[in-house]
């Protein structure tokens, strides 16, 4: 690639930078394999019936007095055609939207704000299906290692299938999670496709090699890819399992026991855990006589992982994260992890410890430490935006509906609460940041992104559960020492 300042064409000869330019994305496309053909005609059908929907909007507003909007006229690579492009097309494209909506320091914000509503939903496939990998997978009758699998699925989303069963022997309660047949080769096939373009688009504009393009569709490969290999996830619980042995923490929290015999790189069976989500009001006040403790407890074991495990759960929302009936909090679905490099840990550290306090100063000094930039920042400058933004924290609202809901024979009635306001205002919070923060040259890693999205879901708990509770305040939470045994004190 031709340094800054030159065109390519010059610098090289045409055929040449070709050549050069192309062969990692040869090599890829040679891996894509008989599926790419496949996937190809199946998103030409997706394109088609996406852009027969933008027609029909084009001439329904053109019918209008006041114009065609601009979100129209940006066609199917506006935010809101892209994300039901990118859902018709399936598994990957909805894990990259989830990707998109997840990585705010990368892509603009009124993508990520459309992808938002990208969820990962998919009709189960039939239970012989599932059978079928199951007893392929462990190379051995099913029956000789469950004495029950329930056919219909706990849950099914585009990647996996989950099945409740009981292992024959120690008839102990587990879940099995299965990888959807061919869902790897659609992954591949598609990711390979999407680095293939952007390779080439680096070298149709080469301001986009600057921004990392390929860079980034590697980490999104990397970052996929790991959640269809069933060991690297058993690998994540184990690690999480590890910590909380170690810092004698089983007694407050646990993830599911990943049971090895039965489980393989397309299948996982894990111990079956029966709880409520945070956000189950009613079912929480019987289970434990202080919710607020609860929440305490399940704040200080994640803030510890920060520090003692390899990996962070990177995705704590309400499914993931529950209060048992045995009053512990357990942590679910490990398919999602977060790394942090002790650079960005660091500065991260500084950070919370700064919203805490409101020292703006300190806060400035840590993003910038944080960011990847070659401009001399105003940090003075810099602080005051940021005090500006976060004086609005304040002024949040937040509006908690409560709804009830009669359960089948027995006429009970469950009640749940969900917030519906503060989600919105705190992811522009966030954006706010970011935006403000890219204003002075700065671009943060995505792993930054990933810390502040659990924050925002643990700070939507403390509203429901604990509203008095100030989260980044409380001294009865551990979250900026890097002692380990300060966080064994914190529960005794």
């Amino acid at each position: 690639m031709a340094s800054s300042g030159q065109t390519p064409f010059v610098s090289l000869p045409v055929t040449l930078q070709l050549k050069t330019s192309s062969l990692p994305a040869f090599k890829t496309s040679i891996n894509t394999g008989p599926r790419g053909p496949i996937r190809l005609a199946q998103g030409i059908q997706a394109f088609i019936g996406v852009g027969r929907e933008w027609l029909a909007d084009v001439t329904q507003s053109a019918n209008s007095s006041a114009g065609l909007p601009t979100e129209l006229q940006l066609g199917l690579l506006s935010p809101t055609y892209l994300r039901r492009l990118f859902e018709r097309m399936g598994a990957t494209y909805i894990k990259l939207g989830q990707f998109i909506a997840s990585a705010p320091t990368l892509f603009p914000q009124e993508y990520v704000e459309e992808f938002q509503k990208c969820f990962d939903q998919a009709p189960p496939i039939p239970f012989e299906e599932i059978k079928k990998i199951i007893q392929d997978d462990l190379g051995r009758p099913i029956d000789s290692v469950y004495e029950y699998i329930d056919p219909n699925p706990v849950a099914s989303a585009s990647i996996a299938q989950v099945h409740g069963a009981r292992l024959r022997g120690s008839r102990d309660d587990v879940v099995i999670k299965v990888l959807k047949p061919g869902i790897e080769d659609i992954l591949v096939a598609d990711l390979n496709f999407v680095y293939i373009v952007a390779r080439i688009l680096e070298f149709l504009n080469p301001e986009l090699s600057r921004a990392s393009l390929v860079s980034i569709v590697k980490d999104i490969r990397e970052s996929m890819l790991e959640e269809v290999d069933f060991y690297k996830e058993a690998n994540n619980i184990e690690s999480f399992r590890r910590y909380l042995e170690d810092m004698g923490l089983t007694r407050q929290a646990t993830a599911p026991k990943v049971y090895h015999h039965c489980s393989t790189r397309r299948v996982l069976t894990m111990q079956r855990l029966y709880g409520v989500p945070l956000t189950d009001l009613e079912s929480i006040s019987s289970l434990v006589p202080n919710p607020e403790a609860s929440l305490i407890t399940a704040l200080n074991v994640w803030f510890g992982s920060l520090l003692a495990c390899d990996t962070f759960h990177a995705d704590v929302h309400a499914g993931n994260l529950w209060l048992l009936r045995d009053g512990r909090i357990g942590f679910l679905d490990f398919g999602i992890v977060g790394r942090i490099s002790p650079e960005t840990w660091a500065a991260m550290d500084v950070f919370l410890a700064s919203i805490a306090t409101e020292d703006y100063e300190s806060m400035a000094s840590a993003l910038i430490q944080m960011g990847a930039t070659n401009n001399d920042v105003n940090a003075v400058a810099f602080a005051r935006d940021l005090e500006n933004i976060f004086s609005t924290i304040k002024d949040l609202d937040t509006e908690i509906v409560i709804a009830t809901a009669r359960e089948g024979r027995s006429g009970s009635t469950a009640v749940a609460a969900n917030i519906l306001v503060d989600e919105r205002q705190m992811n522009k919070l966030f954006l706010d940041v970011l935006q403000v923060s890219e204003s002075y040259g700065l671009r943060f890693p995505r792993e930054f992104a990933l810390l502040m999205k659990q924050l925002l879901y643990f700070d939507r708990y403390t509203r429901l559960l604990a509203p008095d509770m100030n989260m980044l305040q409380d001294q009865r939470i551990s979250i900026v020492s890097n002692r380990r045994n300060k966080y064994k004190d914190s529960f005794r």
